[in-house]
């Protein structure tokens, strides 16, 4: 995610394929997508190899016009990730970096010193890893499990920073830009006192970063042995889902075969019915923890002075937390009546 974040030089127009090689000061960037994944990527996300760095120009030239002090990395690389993220749509793709500092900026409980020794607790935990196989559709499968959490050990907003450092490490890939990710979420021993921590505050926070100010394409979110109270946090979660997302969420319950449904047993641990032995969390946490510097180097290019964003993408946080806190004791009745 290395790169320049001055907007002051004169950038070239938009045109022609070559135009980043007038950024000298920017890595040269290098396709790693397989003949399959370009061809994916044009029928999918509208991405044509011939006009890649033309678009790509083409988002740098609206950043530097539009947002001079955004203070973004503007590699080719950090910018594909968001055109890729909204099928090309320039407008869109901006839209999506602008909020992607936003969030940043207005959550400083989750983004201050982000880094993976930081949240060395909640990965020792299990809280979240990623499964060491593909599914057949080439994505990475996220394994959450909040049973592995234990609140009065550290509070929820650390979880959510290892959720946010894990994807940022996934969607380092192309073939994650492209492909997209799973989520598989445990909800197993999940009790009333865990899931008033996820009030609705906190539920508009991540999924309005999860939808609207991250790069990635979440393409299916399985949810396993959800107690009752799970329908109590559905309800605060649902809300904020957009149409397409809240579809694509799939309730399993217990039923080990729906979830192979969607999942293939082959790339599951035995935990899930899988054929693929224990669940082992060691390798993913080693490689998170090997990507310290890279994280820090990255991040540190992204602190944003409080007015280098539009003032009406700045949330409120006193506002939304006090809507928010209301809505939540509307909701407790209902938690504890699922519960």
């Amino acid at each position: 995610m290395s790169g320049d974040s001055d907007c002051t030089r004169t950038s070239p127009s938009a045109g022609t394929p070559s135009d980043s090689e007038f950024l000298p000061d920017q890595p040269k960037y290098v396709c790693s997508l397989s003949p399959d994944l370009i061809t994916k990527a044009r029928e999918e996300l509208q991405e044509k190899p011939e006009w890649r760095l033309r678009d790509v120009q083409a988002l740098r030239d609206m950043v530097c016009k539009d947002y001079p002090s955004l203070g973004t990395c503007l590699d080719d690389a950090f910018l594909l990730r968001f055109l890729r993220a909204r099928k090309f749509d320039y407008d869109r793709a901006l839209q999506l970096l602008v909020n992607y500092h936003t969030c940043r900026r207005s959550w400083p409980e989750v983004f201050s010193n982000l880094k993976p020794s930081a949240i060395k607790p909640v990965l020792e935990s299990g809280f979240v890893t990623v499964l060491p196989r593909l599914d057949p559709e080439g994505r990475h499968v996220v394994c959450i499990r909040p049973d592995r959490w234990t609140p009065s050990n550290y509070p929820i907003t650390e979880n959510i920073r290892a959720i946010y450092l894990t994807l940022e490490k996934l969607i380092q890939s192309e073939e994650t830009q492209v492909n997209g990710i799973v989520i598989l979420a445990d909800y197993k021993g999940v009790s009333l006192s865990k899931a008033s921590h996820f009030g609705p505050f906190v539920a508009k926070k991540v999924i309005g970063i999860l939808q609207d100010g991250f790069p990635i394409r979440i393409k299916a979110v399985n949810i396993i042995n959800e107690p009752r109270i799970f329908k109590g946090i559905f309800a605060i979660i649902k809300p904020f889902l957009k149409e397409k997302i809240a579809n694509r969420f799939f309730l399993h319950g217990c039923d080990l075969n729906s979830l192979h449904q969607n999942i293939p047993p082959v790339i599951l641990p035995e935990e899930y019915g899988g054929t693929s032995g224990k669940l082992d969390i060691s390798a993913w946490n080693e490689l998170l923890l090997a990507s310290e510097e890279d994280f820090v180097h990255d991040f540190s290019q992204l602190v944003l002075p409080c007015d280098s964003l539009p003032h009406d993408l700045l949330v409120s946080g006193d506002a939304d937390e006090k809507q928010c806190d209301d809505s939540l004791r509307g909701m407790k009745p209902q938690l504890y009546y699922c519960y």
